[in-house]
């Protein structure tokens, strides 16, 4: 305001100010910064943006945001996740020269909406994996995931949606039916892996059974392309998934296990990015739930399952 100064005690404390202030603007701290020219004072105030969900997680689990980049994240986009137009462009032709090069190294996951799908992307962002997911609310995602993940939108059996998603893709992990089935070519993708219940749908009966139905065929085809698709390929049949914590049992690989058991879907999640570490020469399918096995190296025991499984051949 005109005619109006501030107090000495201000302008003696050097040629800034930082403040805090407990207004909110936009959800966020106000910072006022003072700045001092001779007898001129500029006053402004910048919100920060809302940190997103998998920011926070990383913040309290990893010491703090100076390691958020060091997980895959950039310099956060606006709200919108919006960019400039050139940048968009550019992005796209580093992506096809990575795909020239062989270069691929993403892990796409689909349903990135369900528990199960945001379980594996927040395990991935957490090993430091490039992730691309394919999600229905792109706003909702965005505010879970900011800048760590590529997100995408369309439908399976779009081709040229899937070639332009699978740009950069090493791998895809599969949590829930009906991907696979509708997708017609996984061209460039060097590991499928796939979360299936269909022991525990093929065990159900009476009223069950008949509810269950449907998700047992969509499981069955999902299994057929997979095998078919002349991509290695992991499926995991799991037990009956629970919404318990995971990291607390151990784990029962047993043939038909999964057909009377039951697995949290945290340790679900974890077992389907664990996976990765092992890729099978042609295919690999195995049982598992919650049980009694403590597994603390996991490619080793991937291994031993795979070899368990070649001997029964």
């Amino acid at each position: 305001m005109a005619g109006t100064s501030l107090p000495s005690s201000l302008l003696s404390q050097g040629p800034s100010l930082l403040l805090s202030s407990s207004n909110q603007i936009s959800e966020a701290k106000c910072r006022v910064v003072i700045t001092t020219s001779g007898k001129r004072c500029l006053v402004r105030c910048m919100a920060k943006k809302k940190i997103s969900f998998v920011d926070q997680i990383l913040d309290y689990i990893e010491g703090g945001p100076k390691l958020r980049k060091w997980y895959g994240a950039p310099e956060l986009l606006p709200k919108d996740g919006s960019s400039d137009g050139d940048d968009d462009e550019f992005e796209e032709e580093e992506e096809e020269d990575d795909d020239l090069q062989g270069e691929n190294k993403a892990v796409f996951v689909t349903d990135g909406d369900s528990d199960l799908g945001r379980m594996i992307i927040l395990q991935l962002i957490v090993k430091g994996t490039p992730v691309k997911a394919l999600v229905k609310d792109r706003k909702k995602a965005v505010d879970a995931f900011g800048t760590y993940v590529e997100l995408t939108s369309g439908e399976a059996s779009d081709e040229r949606f899937l070639r332009k998603a699978f740009r950069g893709v090493a791998a895809i992990i599969s949590p829930t039916e009906g991907f696979f089935s509708n997708v017609k070519s996984l061209r460039g993708v060097k590991h499928a892996v796939l979360l299936s219940q269909l022991s525990v749908y093929e065990s159900s009966g009476g009223i069950q059974a008949m509810m269950n139905n449907k998700a047992k065929k969509l499981a069955e085809q999902d299994e057929n392309a997979v095998i078919s698709s002349n991509v290695p390929y992991t499926i995991i049949r799991t037990g009956k998934l629970e919404n318990s914590p995971g990291r607390n049992q151990g784990f029962d690989f047993s043939a038909g296990a999964a057909a009377k058991g039951s697995i949290s879907k945290e340790d679900a999640a974890r077992i389907c990015v664990e996976a990765l570490s092992v890729i099978p020469p042609t295919g690999l399918i195995f049982e598992v739930t919650n049980g009694e096995e403590v597994v603390s190296d996991w490619e080793g025991q991937l291994i031993k399952v795979m070899q368990r499984q070649s001997t029964k051949k």
